[in-house]
């Protein structure tokens, strides 16, 4: 229109992008468990983690079974906190993985993924996730390799999340790939041993 202000053409308001769909607790309990599983098993234990370990991890295995996967991962959360004490031998990586992240302190403000869009932040921790699933899947394998559990028909399960974890972000194959292998590599550990009961002393004799 002759005379008219020249005004761009209105742009169609982009959709915000859709939220990440939160795993499944089922599937979020098993990634935690089996490498904790692996975890006990470890030389560092000497065959006999104490009670203060297997009591959270066996009580994490029966609400596992049982379905109650808030309980499994409730029982998974202290034996984070019972890894991260100094009271016990340190685990090797990548099973370090499973204490308890204690930070240092600081403020809020000095933390720069506080200054990261949600969307940014939340697809950086996924992929740390999904970094540390790998390591701990790659690490549960050799252990197992090592000690006679049968492992070899599973090394295309784990390199093909490798694969997919190449580009960036987490690609559906990652965990498609990765849950499969948790779940039957559970299926194969040998139980953890409980450390043996002390022999009761035996009461002081009197002489006659």
């Amino acid at each position: 229109m002759p005379g008219a202000p020249n005004r761009p053409p209105e742009r169609a308001e982009e959709a915000p992008p859709a939220p990440p769909v939160p795993d499944p607790p089922e599937r979020k309990a098993l990634r935690r468990l089996v490498p904790t599983h692996v975890a006990l098993l470890l030389d560092v234990w000497k065959g006999a983690p104490s009670p203060e370990l297997l009591t959270p991890f066996e009580r994490a295995e029966g609400t596992f079974a049982a379905h109650d996967y808030p309980g499994a991962l409730g029982a998974l959360d202290l034996l984070a906190i019972r890894f991260a004490e100094p009271r016990w031998p340190t685990l090797p990586l990548p099973f370090r993985l499973l204490r308890v992240p204690i930070p240092p302190p600081m403020p809020p403000s000095w933390n720069p993924e506080n200054a990261l869009p949600p969307a940014e932040r939340d697809a950086k921790r996924a992929r740390a996730t999904a970094e540390e699933q790998l390591a701990l899947a790659e690490g549960s394998a050799a252990w197992a390799a090592a000690h006679t559990v049968p492992v070899d028909d599973l090394g295309p399960q784990l390199a093909a999340a490798k694969a997919a974890l190449a580009g960036p972000g987490v690609p559906d194959g990652f965990y498609a790939a990765l849950d499969p292998f948790w779940a039957t590599l559970r299926s194969r550990l040998p139980r953890p041993k409980g450390v043996p009961a002390r022999a009761a002393a035996a009461p002081p004799t009197t002489e006659a």
